[in-house]
């Protein structure tokens, strides 16, 4: 019997959710994603320790400190960490816009178009990258303009049909539904405890997944954001799942049969409904769980790019 990892490859694109070189090289995922957590801790090892001192001197050459090289500082070495798992997946690498930029469409869309010219000058083109943009109204938005120019966009921090909806409306390439962070809340909220078939997280990009394929709609489904494997193994079969190296190490070593749970051969009818902005925020507004979450995680990550911009300008100062 293969591992129950080697049987979700052979119905799921698995992806890697780290920054984690070692990691990425012996699990060998499809693609990986990345946040400002992730790259954070990334450069935190001795792998990224040449590219900190490439992006320090190079920010000194900027006449560095001043808050905009330090963030530009920041962002070659988000770009550094993408590019070295550019460097080792055959597909896709996500990187993040600015977690501050989250309700800002045109300042998205601005750095989204810097990343990928950055990602270029170090020879990796614009189909290897997917940009990484909170799934608020106006980070959808910035979406739909950028898959115009073939820029693709994974759309995360989504918790709600109501943002499914409306990146379908948009046409982005991929969405991130968060599934983990979704049972957290109802585990806080209900204190109950979750069996993965009553996981509401499951629940929910399970009917994100049967909305997708019973309209037709082409983008892709990538459950994020997992707590155990039981999670995992309820959504095998969705379309891609970005996991962590513990998370897919446990998968690797356990050799039980993995059932398919999803499949766009067995899709209930689900009737299309196109979304305006007004819907939309109203929706979110009703949805205490996902209008909670989606603040949240991007108060964290925001939180995190300014832990990288502070550590930058230490080194700056240093140097």
């Amino acid at each position: 019997m293969t591992s129950k990892l080697e049987q979700l490859r052979s119905m799921t694109t698995v992806v890697a959710d780290t920054g984690d070189i070692e990691a990425v090289t012996r699990l060998k995922p499809v693609d990986c994603t990345t946040n400002p957590t992730i790259v954070l801790k990334a450069l935190g090892t001795p792998m990224f320790a040449d590219a900190v001192k490439e992006a320090i001197t190079w920010g000194k050459t900027q006449n560095g400190g001043s808050d905009a090289v330090i963030a530009a500082v920041a962002d070659r070495l988000a770009i550094s960490v993408g590019a070295a798992l550019a460097n080792i997946v055959p597909g896709r690498v996500s990187t993040e816009v600015d977690a501050d930029l989250s309700f800002d469409t045109e300042a998205s869309i601005a750095k989204a178009r810097g990343i990928i010219a950055a990602y270029k000058e170090r020879g990796i083109e614009r189909d290897r990258i997917l940009i990484k943009l909170a799934s608020t109204w106006e980070g959808i938005k910035a979406a739909e303009v950028l898959q115009t120019e073939g820029i693709d966009c994974n759309l995360t921090l989504l918790f709600s049909k109501a943002q499914a909806i409306a990146c379908a409306d948009a046409k982005v390439f991929l969405i991130s539904p968060f599934v983990g962070r979704i049972l957290d809340w109802y585990k806080k909220s209900t204190g109950d405890d979750y069996t993965a078939e009553t996981d509401p997280g499951v629940i929910s990009v399970r009917q994100i997944y049967n909305y997708y394929k019973a309209n037709g709609i082409e983008t892709i489904v990538m459950g994020a954001s997992f707590r155990n494997a039981g999670e995992i193994e309820a959504l095998a079969g969705c379309d891609r799942l970005t996991i962590s190296p513990a998370l897919l190490d446990e998968l690797d070593k356990d050799q039980g049969k993995l059932e398919r749970k999803l499949s766009p051969d067995n899709i209930t009818e689900d009737p299309f409904q196109p979304i305006d902005e007004k819907s939309f925020r109203w929706m979110l507004n009703e949805d205490a769980m996902a209008t909670e979450k989606l603040a949240e995680g991007i108060r964290s990550f925001a939180k995190d790019l300014v832990a990288l911009r502070t550590m930058v300008k230490k080194e700056l100062a240093a140097a």
